[in-house]
């Protein structure tokens, strides 16, 4: 993916200033570098460093680091991306794209993840095509549904779905039991998995659901901010597997 200059240098400026304003760099550094699922020696070898450094400073065993290395950190991260595809930058690009900011939160998995757990994530259970449940997701998607009816149209619903379908379109903000199948009923593109916050699907929807073959699932998480924080906690997970940090468990209940 060739990635613009002005939205390389927005997520510059973006992550260095939260290393630089932060009241734990070190912290934060390691924080960005997770996201970006890039480990200590990948990126302490990009930037000709021992590996022992980019720990240092994580774990604060060295002082705040200065200007000079937390441009060279930064675009480090972003070079190491832009190797694998830009998936991170693309997924920034999604969610700075939408004036109406209808798509509130958008992650791509560094590796499968079951639906179990992300149904353990967001206190969810399946309440339609029990029989088509699928086991795995690669991502998610949280929009606000009103949002989505409102400003989106046509090509515009393909924002919704980041790299790839085979995700879960979380909608929260439900007006109506059943408007956010309507949504998934007239685009070309279907998601692997649906999620209705707060909202429960009427029949309408489960009626959709069945017709689409498409899992259905009902989140009795708290808020909003709740559903994003367990599924950012479970997309950290995920990394910390990736870079073989963590063994495979299903996250704890965070929603509760």
């Amino acid at each position: 993916m060739s990635v613009s200059p002005s939205l390389r240098e927005v997520l510059a400026r973006r992550i260095a200033g939260e290393i630089i304003l932060s009241g734990k760099p070190g912290a934060t550094m390691r924080k960005w570098r997770e996201l970006f699922a890039v480990s200590q020696t990948s990126l302490s070898e990009h930037m000709g460093l021992s590996s022992s450094v980019i720990s240092d400073y994580e774990s604060s065993r060295r002082k705040s680091p200065g200007a000079k290395f937390i441009k060279k950190f930064v675009l480090s991260l972003l070079s190491l991306d832009e190797q694998k595809g830009s998936r991170f930058i693309r997924e920034f690009s999604k969610l700075t794209s939408s004036p109406s900011m209808a798509v509130m939160d958008l992650r791509e998995f560094p590796i499968p993840v079951r639906v179990e757990y992300l149904c353990k994530a967001i206190n969810g259970k399946l309440v339609a095509c029990e029989e088509k449940f699928v086991k795995e997701v690669n991502g998610y998607t949280v929009v606000d549904s009103r949002k989505t009816v409102e400003t989106y149209s046509g090509y515009e619903y393909t924002q919704l779905f980041g790299a790839t379908t085979e995700r879960a379109l979380i909608f929260t903000n439900v007006d109506g039991g059943s408007l956010p199948m309507m949504i998934v009923r007239v685009s070309s593109l279907k998601p692997r998995v649906v999620v209705f916050h707060k909202t429960p699907p009427d029949e309408e929807a489960i009626r959709i659901a069945e017709y689409e073959q498409i899992p259905l699932i009902f989140s009795t998480s708290p808020t909003v901010e709740q559903l994003i924080k367990s599924l950012r906690k479970l997309y950290r997970t995920a990394i910390r597997i990736k870079l073989g940090r963590k063994r495979v468990r299903p996250p704890p209940n965070t929603s509760a």
